[in-house]
C-alpha cells in the first residue's frame, strides 16, 4: 500500500478533544496496525517529560485506538547529562520506521538544538517526500519553517526578538513560511499574547527579520492545517483559522476551507481560491463532542446546567451535570495547553458535590414549601389561644417556632413567618 504524504500543523489542542476527529481520519489513511511515533525531543527539557509522553500514549490510545511508541529522543546531545548513544539510535530506527509521526509542546530552542547535526530533518523529509504522515503541533510547529522565534526567552525572560534558523521541512514542498502557532492566543486578557505570545508590536519586528520570500503562516489554538501533498490540497480544520500574513496584511481562512499547494508556495502573486479538496475517510467517532471548544467552555455548560436543575429540584439533572463535568475533565487531561482551566475545573466539581451532600441532607424542594402546612396549623392555633388569653399555650408554640429557626411577625396585614436555615 502507497503511504499518503501529508503534512499536519496544529496550532495547539493536539491531544485535546478538539483534534481527535483529524487525528482519527488522517489515521484511518495508513495499514493497520499504524506504526506511530510520538516525537519527544521538544520537552525533553522538562522534568515530567515522561509523563507527557505517557499522556500522549494514553490519548492514542484511548481517543485514537492506535499505539503510539515513544521516540525517546528527549535528550541527543551532550548537556549537563548527557546522551545516550544508543538509546539515540533506537529512537531515530523508530522515526524511519514510523508511518505517523506526531510532536507537539516543548521549547522550539531546546528542539532544534538537539536536533542540529543530526538525522531528524532528513526523516522527516524522506516522510513527505516518499510517504508518511508528519504532525507538528505547538513548540513542535514553530520548527516546521525557514525561521522561527524563540518564544519562552522572549515572553519569560525579556529577551529581545530574534530569529533563529528552522528545520525548513515546508521548504521540502516548496513553501517559505515562518509557523506561529496559538496564533489566537488570549490568555494575556489586558495584554497582547496573540501570535503564541509575541504581541502584534514583536511580530512586526519578527517580520522585518525574515527573507523577502518568506510569509508568516499563523495557525489558531484548537485549529489545524493538513497539507495533502498527493492532492496538492490544505484544508483547514478544527475550531479556529489559518492565517497567510504577508508582512501585515492578513489572508484569514475559516475552518472546512481549502487551499492549494500552489498558492501557498506563492501567496504574494496567487489567488487563494482552490477546488474543494476530497474529503478525508470518514471514521465513526464515539463519545466525542465535534464542538468542543475547551475546557473553560465545557465547565461553564456544566455550571448553568447544575444551577438550573438545582433551581429546578432535579436531582438527576445536577447529579447528570457533575458527572458530564468530570467525563470532560478525563477527556481534556491529556491537552497540555489548559492555563489554570484544569485547576477551576476541578473546582467546579467539587463545588457541585458539596452542594449535592447539602441537597442529600436537606433536600431540593423549598423548606418553606415542605413546613408551610405545619406552620400555618401551629399559627392558627396560636390565633386562637392568644384570644383566649392562654399564654402559657402561646409560649410554647412560640419556642417551637424559635427551635425551628422560624420567626413570626403580627402585621397589620395579618401573620407573616421566615423561616431561617441553620
Amino acid at each position: 500500500m502507497t503511504l499518503p504524504r501529508i503534512l499536519a500543523i496544529m496550532g495547539s489542542g493536539e491531544t485535546a478533544p478538539t483534534m481527535v476527529t483529524t487525528h482519527r481520519r488522517l489515521t484511518a489513511l495508513l495499514p493497520s496496525p499504524v506504526q506511530a511515533v510520538v516525537l519527544d525531543t521538544p520537552y525533553g527539557f522538562q522534568e515530567n517529560a515522561p509523563d507527557l509522553a505517557l499522556r500522549a500514549v494514553e490519548y492514542f490510545k484511548t481517543s485514537i485506538n492506535v499505539d503510539l511508541q515513544v521516540a525517546g529522543l528527549v535528550r541527543m546531545k551532550d548537556t549537563h547529562i548527557a546522551a545516550d548513544p544508543v538509546e539515540t539510535e533506537r529512537g531515530l530506527r523508530r522515526l524511519a520506521s514510523a508511518d505517523y509521526i506526531f510532536a507537539g509542546p516543548g521549547s522550539p530552542t531546546y528542539a532544534l538544538r538537539q536536533w542540529s547535526e543530526t538525522t531528524v530533518a532528513t526523516l522527516l523529509a524522506d516522510k513527505l517526500r516518499t510517504g508518511g504522515i508528519v504532525v507538528f503541533a505547538s513548540a513542535a510547529a514553530l520548527t516546521l519553517g525557514k525561521a522561527t522565534v524563540p518564544v519562552y526567552e522572549i515572553y519569560k525572560v525579556g529577551e529581545d526578538v530574534r530569529r533563529l534558523d528552522g528545520l525548513d521541512l515546508l521548504s521540502v514542498i516548496g513553501i517559505n513560511a515562518a509557523v506561529i502557532p496559538h496564533y489566537d492566543n488570549a490568555e494575556g486578557a489586558n495584554h497582547d499574547t496573540r501570535f503564541c505570545y509575541l504581541g502584534e508590536a514583536r511580530l512586526v519586528m519578527f517580520e522585518s527579520m525574515l527573507d523577502d520570500d518568506t510569509f508568516v503562516l499563523g495557525v489558531d489554538e484548537h485549529t489545524g492545517l493538513v497539507i495533502d501533498l498527493d492532492t496538492q490540497i490544505a484544508t483547514v480544520v478544527g475550531n479556529g483559522t489559518v492565517t497567510v500574513r504577508l508582512r501585515g496584511q492578513s489572508h484569514v481562512f475559516e475552518t472546512g476551507a481549502t487551499l492549494s499547494l500552489e498558492y501557498l508556495r506563492n501567496p504574494w502573486a496567487q489567488n487563494a481560491d482552490a477546488p474543494q479538496a476530497p474529503q478525508l475517510a470518514i471514521v465513526t467517532l464515539d463519545n466525542v463532542d465535534p464542538q468542543a471548544l475547551s475546557l473553560a467552555a465545557d465547565t461553564d455548560k456544566a455550571i448553568a446546567e447544575f444551577d438550573l436543575a438545582i433551581a429546578g429540584a432535579d436531582a438527576p439533572g445536577a447529579v447528570r451535570a457533575a458527572l458530564t463535568l468530570e467525563s470532560c475533565i478525563r477527556s481534556w487531561s491529556a491537552d497540555t495547553l489548559q492555563s489554570d482551566s484544569a485547576d477551576r475545573a476541578h473546582a467546579t466539581l467539587r463545588s457541585m458535590i458539596s452542594r449535592l451532600g447539602d441537597a442529600a441532607t436537606t433536600g431540593l424542594q423549598d423548606p418553606r414549601q415542605v413546613l408551610a402546612p405545619f406552620v400555618d396549623a401551629l399559627i392558627t392555633v396560636r390565633t386562637i389561644v392568644r384570644a383566649e388569653k392562654r399564654y402559657d399555650l402561646s409560649d410554647i408554640i412560640r419556642d417551637i417556632f424559635a427551635a425551628q429557626g422560624i420567626e413570626v411577625r403580627d402585621t397589620p396585614d395579618g401573620v407573616e413567618w421566615d423561616l431561617h436555615v441553620m
